[in-house]
């Protein structure tokens, strides 16, 4: 275990991807020989130490750079039960210290061509441009704030490049009328339904139309899953398509996982071409959740806020992360997942807070399994100034059976189930009414939510069970104002210009 870090072992060292000087390869074994031991240095040429109060941050199995992801949790990392959670390490230590502000920093991705190589040398290119004159007078000035200041203006362009630039700022949209009907919908005023529609295992898309056509009259928008818990199925993009045909609002959910930069703006665009409006970026569930032989589990080249920043930009600076301006630039509304008990509520609500100042409209939380417990979570999000920032759908999903429920308790992260609910499912499967009683608490748990200041509707995940939904609308009264989504696709185009 190193010296500086929680984390269970050290990690392999990237290697660099071309032949290095001399001057490089000995700075960069000077490099290794010092961060190694007291930081499990990985040499990723990206050095981020200074804003993740000295944890290396590449120590995340999935690599991520900006926070936990949502299976986050105090005890371990979903992905290698071995260690503990990086990023619940991080937070936690920058709370300590006084230093949580400087987690809101947007943080870029790792530019791959330093992969393997040092990060003192660009950090001395720019002290010399700073000039030692100037480091020196500021350090010994006694003036507040002088050090920190200096350290910025010398680490501050490293870690965000031209071609970055990131912030801890809140960026607004740049639009003002709304660009799809659910945002209509949400800054009309209305508690919204949205649904999820699981993506079939086949090109037969039967199924999925019926369950489109069966769900457009309850619900304000329909959500499709890209490839959830890392089982392939048929693409969000072609689901939104087809749900866009039958004149449904989507919701085109992407993950980081697989998508790199390149693949990310290249699916946006082509989405927004053809007519969706909604996107929900999510980092996406490990590889280790899927079934085998697994894929790389070690890297993911963009996190969700990662994904948040490079969208909004292209929507509202019309620009490509590398810089290349976009003629037409794309519509849509910026959707994050939230998950309010993966671990502690006040690291949640920073994570959450820079998602909103990125660029998230919308967030569709985890699974809510206890909505007295939303309180704690919503108190620390209006605490963060943005409650009236971003529209919240609280995630619901009526529990078919007891198996179901032990399942989603024990093995999917950032699911929590309470005891008192657990009994109640236990005791329905042994009266043979399982699929009733979770009908019922669905309900009272709706009930509960439609009171919560600060909540705007919720997200029904249905897991499989899609002819439920219905039913859960109409009895919780919550059929959409007015009417059903519109006829067609082009109509809604029309109507929202």
């Amino acid at each position: 275990m190193s010296g500086f870090t929680p984390a269970r072992r050290y990690q392999p060292p990237f290697m660099p991807f071309k032949r290095q000087p001399f001057k490089k390869r000995a700075l960069a074994s000077i490099e290794r020989a010092i961060k190694g031991p007291l930081f499990g240095c990985r040499m990723c040429g990206n050095c981020l130490l200074q804003e993740t109060a000295l944890i290396c941050p590449m120590e995340c199995p999935k690599g991520l750079r900006n926070g936990p992801c949502g299976g986050s949790t105090p005890e371990r990392c979903y992905v290698d039960e071995s260690r503990p959670c990086i990023w619940y390490k991080i937070y936690e230590r920058s709370f300590k210290l006084g230093r949580e502000a400087l987690l809101l920093e947007v943080l870029p991705p790792m530019d791959w061509k330093k992969a393997g190589t040092d990060s003192w040398s660009d950090v001395a290119a720019q002290a010399g441009k700073v000039g030692a004159k100037e480091i020196l007078s500021a350090l010994s000035s006694g003036k507040p704030d002088a050090v920190s200041q200096t350290f910025d203006s010398i680490f501050r362009p490293v870690r965000q490049p031209e071609w970055w630039q990131g912030d801890s700022e809140y960026h607004p949209p740049a639009y003002t009328e709304p660009v799809s009907e659910l945002e209509r919908r949400l800054k009309a005023g209305e508690f919204v339904v949205a649904a999820e529609v699981t993506p079939p295992l086949s090109i037969n898309t039967d199924k999925l139309r019926k369950n489109i056509e069966m769900l457009k009259p309850y619900v304000s928008a329909l959500n499709f899953t890209d490839s959830a818990s890392a089982i392939p199925r048929m693409s969000s993009v072609a689901c939104s398509q087809i749900a866009l045909e039958l004149g449904a609002e989507p919701v085109l959910q992407i993950t980081g996982r697989e998508n790199t930069r390149v693949g990310l703006q290249s699916n946006v665009m082509g989405a927004s071409a053809l007519g969706v409006r909604n996107i929900l970026c999510l980092t996406g569930d490990s590889m280790v959740l899927g079934p085998g032989p697994n894929g790389r589990m070690d890297i993911v080249d963009l996190d969700s806020i990662q994904m948040l920043w490079v969208l909004r930009r292209m929507r509202d600076e019309g620009k490509y992360l590398d810089g290349r301006e976009i003629k037409t630039a794309p519509k849509y509304f910026l959707g994050a997942a939230a998950s309010p008990f993966a671990s502690n509520m006040k690291f949640q609500a920073l994570r959450e807070q820079k998602k909103v100042n990125v660029g998230a409209q919308f967030f569709q939380t985890n699974v809510v399994f206890d909505a007295d417990a939303l309180d704690e979570w919503l108190n620390e999000i209006a605490k963060r100034n943005i409650l009236d920032k971003v529209h919240i759908l609280i995630g619901i999903t009526p529990l078919k059976n007891y198996k179901t429920a032990a399942y989603m308790n024990a093995k999917i992260p950032g699911v929590f189930i309470p005891e008192t609910i657990m009994k109640r499912m236990e005791a329905a499967q042994e009266k043979g009414n399982e699929q009733e009683e979770g009908f019922k608490i669905a309900l009272e748990l709706i009930e509960k939510i439609k009171t919560k200041q600060g909540v705007h509707g919720v997200h029904i995940m249905a897991v499989g069970w899609e002819e439920i939904v219905p039913r859960i609308v109409k009895e919780a009264g919550l059929m959409p104002k007015d009417g059903t989504m519109k006829k067609s696709a082009q109509e809604a185009q029309l109507a929202l210009g």
